[in-house]
This record gives C-alpha cells, sequence and structure tokens, in this order.
C-alpha cells in the first residue's frame, strides 16, 4: 500500500515537471515577442487547464501585445477579482490600461501599487510610461530615473527615458520654446551618443527655429554613419532649399536618390523618392518631376504621399485647382492628414477662395495644435484683412527749378475677406523761384474694393481736389474705377478709368489742366522665369489735347532668394497738340532701356529685419526727329519690419528720362514711409 502511495506522489511529480517545461515554451513566445505563437500556446494549455491563473495571465499577456486590448483588459479584470491581493496580477492590470490607451485609469491605478510598493520596477516604469502618454513629461522623468535606481542600466527603463525626452522636447517645440526644446535634445544625446531619433529631431527643430547652420551640422553629423546617409542626405538637401540653394539642394538630392537599390527600408526609399521629385520641383524641372509622379501613381494609385507631390507641382505651376482636387482626395483617405489640409489651404487662397482658405488653415490646428506653418500662414492672411494706416513724405526737385514737398495718406479698412473701405487723403506743395510760381493742392476720397468673383475684384474711389495758384483758386471732381482680373493662370489684367488734375508743377497745377485715362495693365508670367508687363493709357484733357503711352516691359527672373530680374523696357508716347512751352507734348517719343532689380520684399520680411530694393536702368530716348539721348534711371528703398504690425522705409529715385521738360531734365526724389495696421488681426475675425 505504501508503494502505491509512492508511486503515485513519484507520478505526479514527473507529471508537473513535464508541465512546467510545456509552459517555458509558452514564455520563451512571449520573452522573444512571438506574440501571435504564445496565443495559441496558452489557448490550448487553458482548454485543458482553464483555471490555471499563469496561463490566464500569460494568454492575456499575449492577446494584449498582438493589439487586442480590450481583450486583455477584460482577462486581467477577471483575474483581479479572483485574485485581489496578486501584486502580479495587479502589473498585468494595470499595462493592459496603458495598452488600451486608457492612461487617466491607468495612472490611478499605478499610484495605487506604487504605494503599496515603491520599490517595485513595473509598477515605477509603467507610471512613468503612463505619465508620457499623458504628456507630463517632467514628471515622467522623475519616476523612470527612480525605475532606474533599482534596476540600474535596464535597457526598457533606457529606451522609456529616451522618448520621454523626445515627447518633452517635442512639447517644448511646439510651444516654440525651443530653447528648451534644444537643451533636452541636447540632454538626451549625453544620455544616448549619437542617436538617430535624437539628431533627426534636432535637425528638425533647427529647421523649424531657422537656424539652418546647425540643422546643416546636425545632418553631417548623422551621415557619419553610413547606415544612415540617405536619410541624412534628404535632409541636407531640404537645407539647401530653405537657404535658397536649388541647385545644390538637387545634386544632394541625386546622390540619395542614386542608393535607392541598395536601400530595403521601404520608408526611407519613399522619404528619398519624395525629397528627389520635390528638388525636381524647386530647380523647375517640371517635366521630370512629372514623368516621375505619373510612374509612382500608377504603382501605388491614390496614396497621399504621391498625391501630395502631384499636388505641390501644380502648385508651382500654378495649377490650383488642379491642386485642390488632389488636397480633397487626399482628405477623403485622411481627413487629419496635414498636407492635406495646409496644402488645400495655401491653394485656395491663390484662387482668391479666402474664406475657405481660413476654414482649411483653421482644420489643421485642430490635428496639430500650435503647429508653425499652419499658424504663420493664418497669421500672413490676417495681415492682408487687417486695417492699416500708410503715410508717404516726400520732397522732389528737378534742374529745371521745380521743388515739391507732398504727404499722402491711405487707409484700408476690411470688413470681410470680399469686401473692404478704402480713404486717401493727399497734400502737395510746389513751388519754380525763377517763374516765382507756387501751388498747393488738397486731394480726399472715398471709395470700396469689393471681390466680385475669386478672380475678378472691383475697386472704385470717387473724391474732390482742392488746388490754390498764383492766379486760380478751384475744385474739381476726381475718380479712379478698375477691375482686377486674373483671366487664366500666371496672368493679371487691369483695366480701368481715372481723372485726376496735372500736378507736377505750380504751373500746370495753375492751369487746371484735368487728365482723364482710360488704362490696362497684363502681366504674364511663365513657368520658365520669363515675364512680360505691358501696360497702356489714352489720356483725354481739358485743353482739347489727348496722349497715347504705352510701356512695355520683358524681363528674366534669375534669382528668387533674393528676387532678382533683369530685362528690357520699351515706352512711346504721341501726344495730339505739341505744347513744348507749357508742357512735355512730343508727337512722338521712344524710350528703350535695360534694366536689373533686386528686391527682399516686406511682405516676406520677419519683425525685426531689414528690407531693400534697388533698380538700376540705362538706355536711350528719341523725341520726335531729334538725336538719340542716353538715359538713366537708379530708384532705392531701404526699410525696416519693427514689428508684425508696423515697419518704416526711405525711399529715392533720381531719372534723366524725359517728362516735364524735353531735354538735360533731371528728376529727384526722396521719401519715407510709414506703414502700421491698426489692429492685431481683421475685425471680422474672433
Amino acid at each position: 500500500m505504501l508503494f502505491k502511495k509512492l508511486l503515485l506522489l513519484l507520478a505526479l511529480f514527473i507529471s508537473s515537471l513535464t508541465y512546467a517545461q510545456d509552459m517555458k515554451e509558452g514564455f520563451t513566445y512571449l520573452e522573444t515577442g512571438k506574440y501571435a505563437k504564445a496565443e495559441t500556446f496558452f489557448e490550448i494549455i487553458l482548454k485543458d487547464y482553464p483555471d490555471n491563473k499563469t496561463a490566464k495571465l500569460c494568454y492575456g499577456r499575449a492577446v494584449g501585445l498582438l493589439g487586442e486590448s480590450d481583450k486583455a483588459v477584460n482577462i486581467f479584470t477577471e483575474l483581479l477579482s479572483l485574485y485581489p491581493n496578486d501584486f502580479e496580477i495587479k502589473l498585468n492590470y494595470a499595462e493592459s490600461l496603458l495598452w488600451d490607451k486608457n492612461y487617466t485609469d491607468a495612472k490611478a491605478f499605478y499610484e495605487i501599487l506604487i504605494k503599496e510598493d515603491s520599490k517595485s520596477f513595473p509598477a515605477l516604469l509603467g507610471y512613468a510610461n503612463t505619465l508620457s502618454n499623458l504628456k507630463l513629461y517632467q514628471e515622467a522623468l522623475t519616476y523612470v530615473n527612480k525605475a532606474l535606481e533599482v534596476l540600474p542600466g535596464n535597457q526598457n527603463a533606457l529606451t522609456s527615458k529616451k522618448y520621454i525626452y523626445l515627447g518633452y522636447a517635442y512639447q517644448n517645440q511646439q510651444a516654440q520654446n525651443y530653447d528648451e526644446a534644444e537643451r533636452l535634445l541636447k540632454e538626451n544625446l549625453v544620455l544616448f551618443e549619437d542617436d538617430k531619433d535624437t539628431l533627426l529631431n534636432l535637425a528638425n527643430l533647427y529647421l523649424i527655429s531657422e537656424n539652418f547652420e546647425e540643422a546643416e551640422t546636425t545632418y553631417n553629423t548623422i551621415a557619419k554613419n553610413p547606415d544612415n546617409k540617405t536619410i541624412a542626405l534628404n535632409g541636407l538637401a531640404l537645407v539647401k532649399h530653405l537657404k535658397g540653394k536649388e541647385k545644390e539642394a538637387l545634386i544632394i538630392s541625386e546622390e540619395a536618390y542614386s542608393s535607392i537599390p541598395k536601400l530595403t527600408d521601404a520608408s526611407i526609399i519613399q522619404q528619398t523618392q519624395v525629397r528627389y521629385i520635390q528638388a525636381l520641383i524647386w530647380n523647375k524641372k517640371y517635366k521630370d518631376a512629372q514623368v516621375l509622379i505619373d510612374t509612382l501613381i500608377e504603382k501605388h494609385p491614390n496614396e497621399n504621399w504621391i498625391l501630395a507631390l502631384r499636388a505641390t507641382l501644380n502648385i508651382y505651376k500654378s495649377n490650383f485647382k488642379n491642386s485642390v482636387t488632389d488636397y480633397n482626395s487626399i482628405l477623403e483617405n485622411d481627413d487629419s492628414s496635414f498636407d492635406g489640409n495646409l496644402g488645400k489651404a495655401n491653394a485656395l487662397k491663390a484662387i482668391g477662395k479666402y474664406s475657405a482658405a481660413y476654414k482649411s488653415a483653421e482644420n489643421t490646428l485642430t490635428f496639430y495644435d500650435k503647429q508653425k506653418d499652419a499658424t504663420n500662414f493664418i497669421k500672413t492672411l490676417n495681415t492682408t484683412f487687417t486695417p492699416f494706416w500708410e503715410t508717404k513724405t516726400s520732397y522732389s526737385f528737378d534742374n529745371g527749378d521745380n521743388k515739391a514737398f507732398s504727404v499722402n495718406t491711405n487707409i484700408e479698412f476690411p470688413t470681410s475677406t470680399k469686401f473692404k473701405w478704402l480713404a486717401s487723403y493727399s497734400y502737395r506743395t510746389t513751388s519754380n523761384k525763377v517763374t516765382d510760381n507756387d501751388a498747393t493742392s488738397n486731394d480726399f476720397s472715398l471709395g470700396l474694393s469689393y471681390q466680385l468673383l475669386p478672380n475678378i475684384t472691383f475697386k472704385g474711389l470717387a473724391g474732390v481736389t482742392s488746388a490754390k495758384a498764383n492766379t486760380s483758386d478751384y475744385t474739381q471732381l476726381v475718380s479712379d474705377i478698375s477691375l482686377n482680373i486674373k483671366p487664366f493662370k500666371l496672368q493679371v489684367l487691369d483695366i480701368g478709368f481715372k481723372s485726376e488734375i496735372q500736378s507736377f508743377n505750380a504751373e500746370l497745377l495753375d492751369r487746371e489742366i484735368v487728365m482723364n485715362n482710360l488704362y490696362a495693365n497684363y502681366n504674364l508670367s511663365t513657368n520658365f522665369n520669363l515675364g512680360w508687363f505691358t501696360q497702356y493709357f489714352y489720356t483725354w484733357q481739358n485743353d482739347d489735347n489727348a496722349r497715347n503711352l504705352l510701356f512695355t516691359s520683358l524681363y528674366y527672373n534669375i534669382m528668387s532668394k533674393p528676387a532678382l530680374k533683369a530685362g528690357l523696357n520699351y515706352q512711346y508716347i504721341t501726344f495730339k497738340n505739341q505744347v513744348p512751352t507749357i508742357y512735355f507734348s512730343p508727337e512722338t517719343f521712344n524710350a528703350v532701356e535695360v534694366f536689373a532689380n533686386i528686391i527682399k520684399d516686406e511682405s516676406i520680411t520677419k519683425p525685426k529685419e531689414w528690407f531693400y530694393e534697388l533698380t538700376a536702368a540705362t538706355g536711350i530716348q528719341y523725341i520726335e526727329d531729334g538725336g538719340s539721348q542716353s538715359t538713366y534711371r537708379i530708384q532705392g528703398k531701404l526699410g525696416y519690419k519693427f514689428s508684425e504690425r508696423a515697419l518704416l522705409n526711405f525711399y529715392g529715385t533720381r531719372s534723366n528720362i524725359a517728362s516735364a521738360t524735353a531735354a538735360g531734365f533731371t528728376f529727384n526724389e526722396i521719401g519715407l514711409r510709414f506703414k502700421w495696421l491698426l489692429f492685431d488681426k481683421p475685425i471680422f475675425r474672433e
């Protein structure tokens, strides 16, 4: 009898050893990340042993780590009800809440666990990860450090610490606390030397804060590791683009693109294809970019990254409606797409649909809070519709002894994206000591501007000019009515009527000469840097004279940052009657000049920065049948932007092109301009 009992005990012992050996296989699956095999393994165990706590716990971990977080929560909730004091089950329940992204409940439960055991490594690390997911990064760092005090050098804790730093830095970057974000990333690099993720985040921070030199240095550091060279080259190409060095960007991107056959990571291949096509677009190699985009679309139809490339290409080619179509397709696939929302905003702005552009940019911010590009887009658009006051003062003189001083003030007051009120006041006094003439004029006008259609805007001004001269004192009605039309892409046409008083000098102002002008301005741009501007005026006057004036300019855009262009101008003037003793009125006048213009536009200038413009021209003019006369023209502007709302600039002109007198004429003007936005943003926006 005793022998039988011993045999039974031995059998049970051998059975338990076999069972433990079987469970060890499942543990190995869990430890090596083979969660599907672990799930199947423990599911089979539970069929034979449904109440086995260890098997059920391991099964819960397997399904949770496979992504079935709600199922894992239910399993551990059931286990917790059966074993309410089992600390290991509590830890797994807390972790399942993390998997289920129920961070609030996880935080509360981990706090209970830490009170129960303040030295529990899983509890401390789980709590740190929970705090990180709740974006409470400072506290998360405290608790991941406590976990590392318990198990120094633990790889899981170190990995968590790295990503806590990255999240904390990104949080500061989003809040535009760039110095703090940089400090955190550099601190992370002390802990994780030359870590690729940290370096990429640091380079991106430098790009966003426009510290391009540091960004370039960081990408070069990344490139030292041969495995990361392509990623670094993609970043360096972007840096060159942002610095306005498009050719260098393309050369670098070509090097990265040539490495694609050696790459195995699909995401890096895609990133490299995107950057290369972008570089082609930046360099206006639109046909090459189109071929690559068409090839990719055949292989990957309706994928957002390719649609975004095609939309970008169409933006550069001014096919804005096609861009909107692609951005809409992107948003159908993913309504939270950054490229889709902000790209659409830019395209809508370009075609004059400003309200829709606002809406699309604001939608971007619902998904990407405080995102810099979207925020800046709205700020720029706000500037367009914010009421402003602009005042110019100038002093001019010529070698005919004419002198003039003037002050001009303009106010624009938008009440919507379509409608704005206009007001203008000018004071001008002019004199000539030789002829003993002097005169003063005051001009006041009111009007409005209204966007009839996205591509057609009406502007109308009506007012009075009041003048006092040596022999006359009068008041005249003046007006300016025009339509600004964008008939086709890259084309702008202005047509209008303007009546004004001839006020170049005191003598002309004294004669009360009213000029009635029908005019048209036409500008044609191209995708290959060539541009053409033409202006025509037909003028009839109350002194029974009439004038035809044609000006045309063919120019080439040499560089974009700063904008540099050069070209050829031609001007032709005829007058019905010749009255040379009163004003310049030749039967025919021809002038040809070559010019160069460089400009840093005030609209793209940031606060506390300078802006400028310089134009130099030289040529020849022919007055009637006379011989050729050489001409020159120099115009300059230098200004400073004090803030988003205020700027000031000086300007000056010197020219000898014929105007009020026929020959030997030299005209000079210097002035000061101040512009002030009356409010922080448009009055119609909350």
